[in-house]
């Protein structure tokens, strides 16, 4: 008979965490997402174990882990999109109205591909110190076949000057892409 000691917990914990890691860096978000609290849940029964014998202590301290993991998660997905809303802002910034640019991010948290696109001015809003742009901008996805064209996404936000830099200012999209991760 199997006896399921401290030691097997940990390592299976560790094992499972590695599984998660490998899972957050594929970028594929439902999987990311339930890999992440799968693997907290069972790294949380691991500690769990090691520290008490209490049902109700155990389950605090899986609970604990887990928000703790989808929480860095979110932070992780915060940061990817800000990193993107900060390029198309920094690329809208010096274009007057009809004006295209390419735009493009390598993002320091690998859990979503890199981005690219181009980004126009539509029009100038704002009044005596607040200088504004709507801007029209496009998501590229690579082709699968070589030489086919990309496919292109297109969103409508408005970016404005804060000092020397532009910002995205929209503080709710109104799109599924970026969703409640302004």
């Amino acid at each position: 008979m199997f006896t399921f000691t401290h030691a097997a917990a940990g390592r299976g914990a560790i094992a499972l965490l590695s599984l998660a890691a490998l899972t957050l860096l594929s970028g594929c978000n439902s999987l990311l997402s339930e890999g992440t609290g799968a693997g907290a849940g069972i790294a949380g029964t691991a500690i769990a174990n090691k520290v008490t014998d209490n049902a109700t202590v155990a389950t605090g301290i899986g609970l604990g882990v887990q928000a703790g993991a989808k929480a860095a998660l979110a932070y992780a997905q915060r940061k990817t999109r800000g990193e993107e809303q900060d390029a198309i802002a920094s690329a809208a910034g010096p274009l007057s109205v009809g004006s295209v640019a390419s735009w493009n991010v390598k993002h320091q948290i690998p859990i979503e591909n890199d981005a690219r696109g181009q980004v126009s001015v539509s029009r100038l809003i704002g009044g005596v110190g607040l200088e504004c742009k709507e801007v029209v901008f496009s998501i590229d996805t690579p082709a699968e076949k070589a030489g086919a064209e990309p496919l292109r996404e297109f969103y409508v936000t408005t970016v404005c000057r804060d000092g020397e830099h532009w910002r995205w200012a929209s503080a709710e999209p109104a799109t599924a892409r970026w969703g409640s991760l302004q």
